[in-house]
């Protein structure tokens, strides 16, 4: 947990609920100390590293009517960017056109993502403001966080100021694994079956010829 995280997440209503359920001492110390030092919290080599390797995350906004949203934005592996320590970015492409989740950064900037290694059961939850520039807007950011492999038409560029983050606990993580993690595992097993294929065909050839 950063140290301003509980600044955040730790409304009046949240602590009452820590103490009801006995963990109001533990993490009012945490909140002490976040709120003696000075923000925004950096991400460390390990955040950034972890969300480089993500192709997909969980994007909350607030609407007009206080009501979240939580959208679901993916790419390929590496389409969020790091800009430096405290600012994350990541090309925002066509969608159902219903534009939900940019309607809502344009009258509040505040936003929460979560993003799940569910292959390896982590979750790293973060707290930022965003912005966002159209691709005609600011092209020159829009191509620099596009990815020309990936198919898909880029309409504008998202970039998050982050505020804080939090490792989360894996305990109710489900393992799920992608195509490509499943052929890199099993890849080794591939070869020993084309191994054994190819020793079983010899042996019956050789059984053929001995009869």
């Amino acid at each position: 947990m950063s140290k301003h995280y509980p600044a955040i997440a730790f409304t009046a209503d949240v602590q009452q609920a820590q103490s009801e359920h006995g963990s109001d001492t533990f993490y009012r110390r945490k909140a002490v100390a976040g709120g003696a030092s000075a923000g925004p919290d950096p991400l460390t080599d390990d955040e950034q590293e972890f969300l480089r390797q993500r192709d997909s995350f969980y994007l909350a906004t607030v609407s007009q009517t206080g009501w979240p949203y939580v959208q679901f934005r993916g790419g390929s592996k590496g389409f969020v960017h790091i800009l430096d320590e405290h600012t994350i970015a990541w090309a925002d492409f066509r969608g159902n056109l219903q534009y939900i989740s940019t309607g809502n950064l344009s009258g509040d900037g505040r936003v929460a993502v979560i993003a799940v290694d569910y292959a390896r059961r982590t979750r790293l939850k973060l707290f930022g403001h965003a912005r966002i520039a159209s691709a005609e807007a600011d092209p020159e950011l829009a191509r620099s966080l596009a990815d020309p492999a990936y198919d898909a038409v880029v309409e504008r560029s998202v970039v998050v100021s982050v505020d804080a983050y939090d490792w989360n606990c894996p305990q109710h993580i489900t393992p799920r694994f992608s195509v490509a993690e499943l052929e890199h595992a099993l890849a080794g097993l591939q070869g020993r079956i084309e191994t054994l294929e190819a020793e079983n065909a010899e042996l019956r050839r050789r059984l053929t010829g001995a009869h």
